[in-house]
């Protein structure tokens, strides 16, 4: 049977237009901070003798917060209001996040037990994504609050280009200060959240909180939200298999030496973000439907993806990374619109929580699935996610979007 589509919700009322570009440089900010420590765990790691898995563990560990807790801060900013929210989520980011590297950097001065380390970063990096994952669910909130449907692709997009713009600058700075040790680079990057929430203090509105009862939040999968969760998933989950895959890819398909492949990887995931960006900013001029837009970008995305296996070179690799990321550039803003404007105004932080749950599911079972698959051929999880993309293009449309 059909769903009976929800009332959309109304238009935001006429008022002063709200500034976006807080919110956009808080959630670059907290991004840069966010995968700049990823891309220094590893040597830090070998200096306190962490094990490979332990190390992962630390990384995965604030991805399951994160999914576990975004539907709650996205209802809790739909009950109590949107500035109150984000603020207190973005302010326990950046507090944790001190406190994350600050065991990091006290431990590669005393050298403690690993074993100790290893539960200060699990219990710090926890609560940084805890905190995180107010920061998407409330900014696509308010999002939602202020633009009228037709307009929240293009916001969403902008959105999704702040949060690449992070994941390039964040490694990158990272890298350019560390040849001056491990832990300049962690002192310097702790500052970031710090930024962040004083730009959301001074700038942010007032904001009360939605009247009525978020449905939207009452079941895990509610039927208004089913495909933008199910397309959120199946984006989180394709990423994050080709990124916990692509450099054993450059060992095994291309040949290549541990050292170049691992700049053949680093280079294909900058292509990602590059990609992202350039594709989320062109989402603003394209002025396309929600739904045209996840087609487009799943069946590109797909032939990115669907390339990967026949790559016999550090370039091929790279050219099809960019071309799959180009495509979910189109897909992230469209299914976050999607979640938005099939819900009423007092639940637009329940839905932006619920899709950020299914992304943060994609993120814990790519990882495990992409190498477990990998096992059986290096082409096969490349395969699977072209599959899983095809199949979301051609998801018949039931209400319009």
């Amino acid at each position: 049977m059909t769903p009976i589509p929800a009332p959309a919700a109304p238009a935001p009322q006429a008022g002063p237009a709200f500034d976006f570009r807080p919110l956009l440089a808080a959630y670059m900010t907290c991004t840069m901070a966010m995968m700049g420590f990823v891309s220094v765990i590893g040597p830090v790691a070998r200096l306190l003798h962490l094990a490979a898995w332990q190390a992962g563990a630390v990384i995965t560990v604030g991805g399951v917060l994160w999914m576990l807790l975004a539907r709650t801060w996205g209802t809790a900013s739909d009950r109590l209001g949107r500035r109150r929210v984000l603020l207190a989520g973005v302010g326990g980011f950046a507090l944790s996040y001190w406190a994350m590297c600050a065991v990091a950097i006290a431990s590669l001065y005393f050298f403690p037990a690993a074993g100790l380390v290893f539960a200060g970063l699990v219990v710090t990096r926890g609560s940084v994504g805890a905190f995180f994952a107010a920061n998407p669910s409330v900014s696509q909130a308010l999002v939602a609050d202020h633009l009228p449907a037709e307009r929240r692709a293009a916001a969403m997009a902008s959105l999704g280009a702040a949060n690449a713009i992070g994941l390039v600058l964040g490694p990158a700075i990272v890298a350019a200060l560390t040849p001056l040790g491990l832990s300049l680079p962690l002192a310097l990057i702790a500052v970031l959240p710090l930024l962040g929430l004083g730009l959301l203090w001074k700038a942010l509105p007032d904001s009360p909180p939605a009247h009525g009862t978020a449905t939207a939040a009452q079941r895990l999968v509610e039927p208004r939200l089913r495909r933008p969760m199910t397309v959120a998933f199946v984006c989180m989950f394709c990423v994050s298999m080709a990124q916990i895959t692509v450099g054993f890819f450059a060992i095994d398909q291309l040949g290549l030496a541990p050292e170049a492949a691992a700049r053949t990887a680093g280079l294909a995931l900058a292509m990602v973000g590059v990609a992202l960006i350039v594709a989320q900013l062109a989402v603003r001029r394209l002025g396309w439907s929600t739904q045209r837009l996840i087609r487009a970008g799943a069946l590109v995305s797909a032939a990115g993806f669907g390339a990967v296996p026949l790559a016999s070179t550090g370039a091929m690799l790279e050219a099809a990374f960019f071309v799959a990321a180009a495509g979910m550039g189109w897909m992230f803003p469209a299914f976050a619109a999607m979640a938005s404007n099939a819900v009423a105004a007092h639940e637009q932080g329940a839905a932006a929580g619920s899709v950020g749950a299914a992304q943060g599911l994609g993120i814990v079972l790519g990882p495990l699935a992409g190498t477990l698959l990998y096992e059986t051929g290096p082409g096969v999880p490349y395969a699977l996610a072209a599959i899983l993309l095809v199949l979301v293009a051609a998801w018949p449309a039931q209400t319009r979007a």
